[in-house]
Order: structure tokens, then C-alpha cells, then sequence
């Protein structure tokens, strides 16, 4: 952009990891339908991590559309632009040496392949939380389900507007055959092998 002309750092990515307690800053992915379980599993992840004392910050539709992103509305074009805005708050927070966890739908495979493109391939955890919609309408927390279907709300996922399914996710969560604590046991599990963390 015309007259920008960023500052180097003297600090980086690997000098901020080195006064964390043995992690590197990543971004774990969460997408799935509404209902599907995303905000449940990512808490019980965060509380997981905090308590073997890593550091992370969750991002969800409660801290960003409440703040940076409530001038969006969920038309395709704004859900877009509300993954680009969480995909670059999420790799600066992962720049910072953070564990950056974000449990958003992003339905779209396009937006997804941005996301990663944006916040580092090395750095990007994709975690499909796959559970039927039959299931998520039954659950319904907010919902919304119901409204969709009332066609009060148009263009929700999976009811008039299309989720387009992760094809080879990093972990595929199925919420029906395990509990969430399992499923976040699972994604820990998984951060240890690939040396995000290190739990002896």
C-alpha cells in the first residue's frame, strides 16, 4: 500500500516463544455448523492448556462481532471479510508466541485455504468439528435453527446457505462418537506431537 512502509523488529516469532514455558505460537482452526460443539471443545482445549500453563487466547464470535467486526453483517461478501479480520488478529497473535484458538463456522473452503494462507501454513491447525445437522438442529442453543427454518434469518449454514466440509482437516473431531473432553484430550494430544507444546 502507497506509503507504508513497515518498521523492522528486532524481537521475533522465536525470541517470543523462548520466554514461553516450552510452546510455539500456532492458530488451531475450529469450523463446523452451528450447534456443532466449536465453542464447547475450544474452552475445554483452553482450559486444558492453561492449566499446564501455556498461553493462549481464544477468538470467537462473542469478542469479535461484539468489537472489531460488528460493522458485519452475514451476507457472503461481510462473512468473508469477517474471516480475513479474525485471520490477521489471529497471526499476529501467533507472531506474539501465543496458542491462538478460533472456533468460528467458516463454511467456505475459500475462505479457509485465505485463513491459512494469511497466518502461516506452519502455524495453521485446521480442526473440522463434524457432527450431523440433525443433531445441531435438535440442539439449537441459540436458536436460530429454528428461526432459519421459520425463515427468519436468511442465508444460515446448512439451511440456505451452503457448509462446504473440510476434505483432509488436520483433526476431524465426530462429536457423536467421543465427548468434548475427549476431543479436546485429543487436540492437546496432537499439539504435543507436533512440538506446539511440550508435555513430559
Amino acid at each position: 500500500m502507497k506509503n507504508i512502509i513497515p518498521h523492522p523488529h528486532k524481537i521475533t516469532k522465536k525470541d517470543r516463544e523462548k520466554i514461553k514455558k516450552g510452546q510455539k505460537g500456532c492458530v488451531l482452526w475450529f469450523t463446523g455448523l452451528s450447534g456443532c460443539g466449536k465453542s464447547t471443545i475450544a474452552n475445554e482445549v483452553e482450559y486444558i492448556l492453561n492449566q499446564k500453563g501455556f498461553h493462549t487466547y481464544l477468538l470467537d464470535g462473542d469478542n469479535i462481532r461484539e468489537g472489531i467486526n460488528k460493522d458485519l453483517n452475514f451476507s457472503k461478501e461481510d462473512r468473508k471479510e469477517n474471516i480475513r479480520r479474525i485471520s490477521e488478529i489471529a497471526k499476529l497473535f501467533t507472531d506474539a508466541g501465543i496458542i491462538t484458538i478460533t472456533a468460528f463456522i467458516s463454511p467456505f473452503t475459500e475462505d479457509r485455504k485465505s485463513a491459512k494462507s494469511i497466518i502461516g501454513e506452519e502455524n495453521f491447525i485446521e480442526i473440522f468439528i463434524d457432527t450431523p445437522i440433525e443433531i445441531c438442529i435438535k440442539r439449537d442453543p441459540k436458536g436460530l435453527y429454528k428461526k432459519a427454518l421459520d425463515g427468519e434469518i436468511k442465508d444460515f449454514t446448512g439451511i440456505d446457505s451452503p457448509y462446504e466440509a473440510p476434505t483432509n482437516p488436520d483433526i476431524h473431531i465426530k462429536t457423536d462418537k467421543e465427548s468434548p473432553k475427549e476431543s479436546a484430550y485429543k487436540i492437546v494430544s496432537y499439539l504435543n506431537e507436533k512440538g506446539f507444546i511440550d508435555v513430559k
